[in-house]
């Protein structure tokens, strides 16, 4: 038994046991009265915005486009690019550079950047979701390189946080992504590239 376990074993001598059909009642029991959606139209272009907003580069482009739009920016970036082992290869089809599919942690300092997929998208909050599918890879693919090109396709943009929710599975390790990572906890001055990537782009194909 690990150190973890033997946590969670004492943890749970302490807790008293709730039976799964309390647990499924107290949830159905939720007030959810709450506005699911602020927007009906224009769902796209409000992402764009508060992506950008957060100092994000936004590009936008057909889903056709896609492949040559993915192979710009990673030539504007010359390096080797990690990509997660289910990322579809067409979209990175015209890639010229190097890629590692499925790089391993210890290569992960090395890398230029990394381009993922996501598992879902909020337009209210311009948040991306990585729930570290096949077209995600591991958080650590998402987080080491000082790059991560983000591809968003269109039907996975909610209009509301509600609605994104619903799409994603709370078993898995979701990360919320909401602009290149920053701080401004030292003298109030914002210092990004401190706990991830430093330079976002999302790349929209609709």
């Amino acid at each position: 038994m690990n150190a973890r376990e033997e946590i969670l074993r004492r943890i749970d001598g302490i807790m008293p046991a709730r039976p799964a059909a309390d647990v499924a009642a107290g949830y159905a029991a939720i007030d959810r009265g709450y506005l699911r959606r602020h927007h009906e139209d224009g769902v796209l272009d409000l992402f764009a915005e508060r992506v950008a907003d957060y100092r994000a580069t936004v590009l936008r482009v057909p889903a056709s486009g896609l492949a040559a739009m993915v192979a710009e920016r990673l030539a504007a970036r010359p390096g080797v690019y990690g990509v997660p082992v289910g990322l579809p290869e067409e979209w990175t089809s015209r890639v010229t550079g190097d890629l590692v599919r499925g790089p391993d942690v210890a290569a992960l300092d090395g890398l230029a950047g990394a381009v993922t997929g996501c598992a879902a998208a909020i337009a209210e909050t311009g948040t991306i979701v990585l729930d570290h599918g096949p077209a995600q890879g591991p958080r650590a693919l998402s987080l080491v390189p000082d790059h991560h090109l983000i591809i968003v396709l269109a039907d996975q943009v909610a209009p509301d946080v509600p609605e994104a929710l619903e799409r994603l599975d709370p078993q898995c390790p979701l990360t919320f992504v909401s602009g290149p990572s920053a701080t401004s906890d030292i003298e109030l001055k914002r210092v990004e590239g401190v706990h991830g990537p430093r330079n976002l782009e999302v790349v929209i194909a609709e």
